[in-house]
């Protein structure tokens, strides 16, 4: 064996070597991306299906506030008619030109005979004064008082008085059939 011969063996045998090894790498490296690319897909399927996920729940949530600021809307809407039917039926009720203004505060007069006796004092809002000093009787027509119309029965001591001023019976009206006026305003 020449030494030309053994640098062929060696070469061969290196070249077989080499291409076995490069065989086994190619390998190892197709199965590597294919973990890769397994592991990726993984990756992409549980990163959109979380974002999905997410995005549903965000929607959910967008929706539901949508909801909850129009019904808020809604209620202040609401708030506001109710407010100013108020004050419309309050500036009404303050008015010297209220249709049955007189026969109202005969009508009031009346349940004031009922509660107290001739000894109480009469204090009439000053756009009722008039008609009130010639609805009083024998009582007596004390200092005014602020409000829409009507008046207040005192005792004589000040310990019981009956406030039958329009505000307080519009106020008490009010709270009283507010559910109602809400059903007509509202249905």
């Amino acid at each position: 064996m020449t030494l030309e011969t053994l640098a062929k063996d060696i070469a061969k045998s290196a070249e077989a070597e080499a291409s076995a090894m490069m065989k086994a790498a190619k390998k190892e490296a197709k199965a590597i991306l294919a973990e890769a690319n397994s592991k990726a897909d993984n990756i992409r399927s549980e990163a959109s299906a979380r974002t999905e996920r997410e995005a549903t729940q965000i929607a959910r949530e967008v929706v539901a506030s949508a909801r909850q600021a129009n019904q808020k809307e809604i209620l202040v809407a609401r708030r506001k008619v109710l407010d100013e039917t108020f004050q419309t039926a309050s500036d009404e009720l303050g008015s010297p030109k209220l249709s049955g203004r007189a026969s109202l505060l005969k009508s009031l007069m009346t349940m004031a005979d009922k509660i107290g006796g001739n000894d109480y004092t009469v204090r009439p809002v000053e756009i009722d004064r008039k008609a009130l000093s010639e609805l009083a009787g024998k009582r007596s027509v004390g200092e005014a008082i602020d409000g829409l119309g009507g008046f207040v029965l005192e005792a004589p001591d000040g310990s019981v008085s009956y406030d039958m001023r329009f505000d307080t019976l519009l106020d008490s009206s009010w709270s009283a059939q507010l559910a109602e006026t809400n059903s007509i305003l509202f249905d």
